[in-house]
Formats: C-alpha cells, sequence, structure tokens
C-alpha cells in the first residue's frame, strides 16, 4: 500500500462529524430562512449578483462551488484504486447500486411522484425542472460524507477510500451521458453545452486542483496533510451555506407562496434513499461480504454529492429553477436520513452475520 494511500486510509477511519456537519439540517433550515429574508430586503442586491456572469457562469457562486468541492476531493486518494480487487463483490455491487440503478430508480421515481401523483400540488410551470433536480441529486455517488457513515458504522477505510476513488474516476467520464440520457428520457431539454462545461469546471478542474494540492501537502508528511485538512475541511460547509442563501434570496417569494413544495420533493428523495441502501446491503449479504464492506457499500449508494448536484442545478436551469431548489431539498434532509440509514445497518449487524457464508469480523 502506498504512503498516500495509508495516509488517507487512517484518516478515513478517524473521521468524526465536524460542528458543521452533525447540524447541517439546522445550518441549511437557518440559510432558507436568512435567504428568504435577504431576498425579500434588498431585492436589488441580489439581482446584481445574479447579473455577474461570464458564459451563463454566476462567478460568486462559482467560486463558492470551488471552494465546496475542492477541500472534499483533497481527501480522496486515486492511488487506492488498486486496493479495488481486494474487495470484488463489495465493489461490484457498489457500482451497481450508484450507476446502473441509482439514477435510473430517481428518475422513475420523480416521475411516479413528482411528474403524476404530486402534480395538482406543485407549480405546474416548475416539474419538469423538479424532476430535473432530482436526476441530478442521484446521478453522483457521495464523496467526502460517506467517509463519515463509513467510520460510524466501523466500515474497512480502505475499502471505502476505494470505492470513492473509483466512482469519481467513473464519474469524471460518466456524469454528463446519464444525466443527459435522463433528462432526454424525460423529455426535458438538454443544455449539453452547459452541462459539458459543467462537468469540466466542477469535476475535472476541481478534481486536477484537489490532487495536485493533495500531492503538495504530503510531501510535507502526514502531519501536515492533517493540519490543513483541519483548516480546509469547515470552507466546503461554509461555502455551501453561503451557496444556499443566495439560492433561497432567488427562490424566497416562491417558497412562501409554496412552502408544501419542500416536503413533497422529500418524498422521493426519502424512498430512494432507503430502496439503494438496502438493495447494496441485501445484495453484499447475498453475495458473501462481511459486514464492514456491505456497509459504506450500502451507504454511499444512498447518499449523493449533493455540492456537485447544487452546482449544476444552477449551472443548467438558474438560481430560479425548480431544479436548484431540488438539489437543496436533498442538502436539507441527507444528515438526519444519512445517520437513520447509519442505526439501521448497524442494528442489524447480527442478522446479517447470521448469513451462510458471511463471517463476523474483528
Amino acid at each position: 500500500m502506498s504512503v498516500q494511500c495509508d495516509v488517507t486510509a487512517k484518516k478515513a477511519a478517524g473521521e468524526k462529524m465536524s460542528i458543521f456537519e452533525r447540524f447541517l439540517s439546522v445550518w441549511v433550515f437557518l440559510c432558507i430562512i436568512a435567504g428568504i429574508l435577504a431576498g425579500q430586503g434588498a431585492p436589488g442586491l441580489f439581482q446584481a449578483i445574479g447579473r455577474m456572469e461570464i458564459a451563463q457562469v454566476n462567478l460568486p457562486v462559482g467560486l463558492l462551488i470551488w471552494v465546496m468541492i475542492i477541500p472534499m476531493l483533497v481527501k480522496v486518494d486515486f492511488g487506492a484504486l488498486h486496493e479495488v480487487r481486494q474487495h470484488v463483490r463489495g465493489i461490484g455491487v457498489t457500482l451497481f447500486v450508484n450507476w446502473l440503478v441509482k439514477p435510473f430508480s430517481m428518475a422513475l421515481l420523480a416521475a411516479l411522484f413528482i411528474g403524476h401523483l404530486f402534480r395538482p400540488l406543485l407549480p405546474p410551470g416548475q416539474i419538469d425542472s423538479y424532476i430535473a433536480g432530482l436526476i441530478l441529486l442521484a446521478a453522483a455517488p457521495c464523496t467526502a460524507m460517506v467517509f463519515v457513515w463509513s467510520r460510524l458504522t466501523n466500515g474497512d477505510p480502505l475499502f471505502t477510500l476505494s470505492q470513492v476513488a473509483l466512482n469519481d474516476t467513473i464519474m469524471v467520464f460518466a456524469f454528463a451521458p446519464i444525466v443527459g440520457l435522463l433528462l432526454g428520457l424525460s423529455s426535458i431539454t438538454v443544455p449539453w453545452a452547459t452541462l459539458l462545461t459543467s462537468v469540466v469546471l466542477y469535476i475535472v478542474i476541481p478534481v486536477i486542483i484537489a490532487q495536485l494540492w493533495r500531492r503538495g501537502l504530503l510531501r510535507h508528511g502526514p502531519d501536515t496533510f492533517d493540519a490543513a485538512m483541519a483548516k480546509i475541511g469547515p470552507w466546503s460547509i461554509l461555502a455551501l451555506l453561503l451557496t444556499l442563501v443566495l439560492l433561497f434570496a432567488f427562490q424566497g417569494a416562491e417558497i412562501i407562496k409554496q412552502p408544501l413544495v419542500i416536503v413533497l420533493l422529500a418524498v422521493p428523495i426519502l424512498v430512494q434513499v432507503f430502496f439503494n441502501a438496502t438493495l447494496a446491503y441485501g445484495l453484499n449479504r447475498a453475495l458473501g461480504e462481511t459486514h464492514n464492506i456491505a456497509c459504506p457499500s450500502a451507504l454511499i449508494g444512498a447518499s449523493n454529492f449533493f455540492e456537485l448536484a447544487v452546482a449544476a442545478a444552477i449551472s443548467l436551469f438558474g438560481f430560479n429553477s425548480g431544479a436548484a431548489l431540488a438539489t437543496v431539498v436533498g442538502v436539507l434532509i441527507e444528515v438526519p436520513v444519512m445517520l437513520l440509514a447509519v442505526k439501521l445497518v448497524t442494528a442489524t449487524k447480527g442478522w446479517y452475520e447470521r448469513a451462510d457464508g458471511v463471517k463476523a469480523h474483528g
């Protein structure tokens, strides 16, 4: 195992939830209130911010999104890809659920709940945009927070690291085609030029910057790396919260008119989280993987790279879109829902390990 991989595995194994992460839903709710009040109180200011664009990219938001995403990608060690062969079954389940089930199941759930069951309760002009936002939310698997979920379930840190590295590698190439395909199947116009620009701006360039930064830190030793991660860790959440204030400053009037929208958008997200987690957990058990592999495999399938989803939704459809709002609902419920999923997979360890061929670990 490489020195870089060893450092990251130890870091992942000791990952703890910061105060920002633990109460993320509270901060998101407060940002919703602050954004709505600010938007109503100073509409001219936020209209001016909205006009600060180059090639349809809003400069303040673009900067905030880089600050959101890059610190998380610094944690990812692509050198861990060689560890994939150690747990072929668990990795196979992870890839199957993340890339062949998750985006497509969300497209179906969005069409069912938003396109049909809840249609009479939602603004008719935003239906397609809500569906697009939900698809974007499901199209990229979680990157950083999965280290936290894995630690809370005593998941294997090297397996967690290798599945994150592999998923992020696939995401560079698969995110745009999957989003384009599912938006097309949902009869939503695909702005391909903007979509590809978003992939370059919010996946490719941040990955390159993060990995160069990572290598530079590791040249000075693991202590320097750990100290830097402790400092830059809160940047992601703070940038996310500032982005949400801006978003809700634009969305405020619609939210006041339709507060039920947030609750309705949460339904397909909740169904999808528990469906994917259960599917991955059950498949790992059926294939004979150990519990400490099944847990991170199930949890990465249940959680989302919501920072990327928010960025892509704003780039593709704008601040005022239903797509942007739908991705923010994913942020709002991420922590409490994932903590519940963690509790469920931990509580069922005894049941899991009673399966033939599944052995208890450590």
